[in-house]
């Protein structure tokens, strides 16, 4: 499953870089910061106390459409996740849980971008799909004053998309492969570096084998502050 996924991740950067060239656009190079979290309850509520911070980096391309109107597609590896904790290190009973697993995120974002300037500011949105290749849950804690740990890695399901009745390999504790939803984006960019605030608003459910509309709740949520470099 890794090595289709690395084939596909390679073959999106390959066409894209190939778009690029032959449309005399540019290609990014983006890394930052993730404010990672999942949502709670069934309305998309999140708990500021359990964002996770993580990490994304890959490549933005930048092609120019039509006046101000510029699509980006990219392929980024990006973390997501969240915690929960319960007191603080310092007490005698304390206890925290991280889940934080790792995508191949595929963005396609329509950009509008100011007309004049060296000094340009955009702003735009579109989907994105991914799929989950890593992560790890970790639990760390004490209890009256005896420290305990745990890690494990994630298990995804072996779900083909194409099979949209039945997903494989479901089952308790098991996250679906695939996440998709909406991105948004805006900022600021010079000739050679863009400066940027995206935020990912997660549609899928994360837990494996749960199509009832009844369970909306735990979708991905991400904040991200990202430089990229112009290649």
């Amino acid at each position: 499953m890794k090595s289709k996924i690395s084939i596909l991740s390679f073959f999106l950067l390959f066409t894209t870089f190939i778009t690029l060239q032959a449309q005399k656009s540019s290609l990014i190079l983006r890394g930052g910061v993730n404010i990672a979290n999942v949502t709670t309850t069934n309305n998309g509520n999140i708990s500021d106390a359990n964002s996770l911070t993580s990490f994304q980096a890959g490549f933005i391309g930048d092609i120019h459409l039509a006046s101000i109107v510029y699509f980006q597609p990219g392929v980024l590896f990006t973390g997501k996740g969240s915690k929960t904790q319960s007191g603080s290190t310092s007490d005698a009973t304390y206890y925290r849980a991280t889940s934080n697993p790792y995508y191949i995120e595929v963005p396609a974002n329509i950009v509008f971008k100011s007309p004049t300037g060296p000094v340009k500011f955009f702003a735009g949105a579109g989907p994105y799909i991914a799929v989950g290749v890593a992560g790890k849950n970790k639990v760390d804690g004490k209890f009256l004053g005896t420290a305990f740990h745990s890690e494990e890695n994630i298990e995804f399901s072996n779900d083909d998309p194409t099979t949209l009745d039945y997903e494989e390999g479901s089952g308790f504790g098991i996250m679906k492969r695939f996440d998709y939803g909406l991105n948004g984006t805006a900022g600021i960019e010079f000739k050679k570096t863009v400066l940027s605030v995206n935020y990912g608003l997660g549609l899928a459910k994360l837990q494996s084998g749960s199509n009832s509309s009844e369970d909306d709740k735990n979708k991905h949520r991400v904040l991200s502050f990202t430089l990229g470099v112009r290649l």
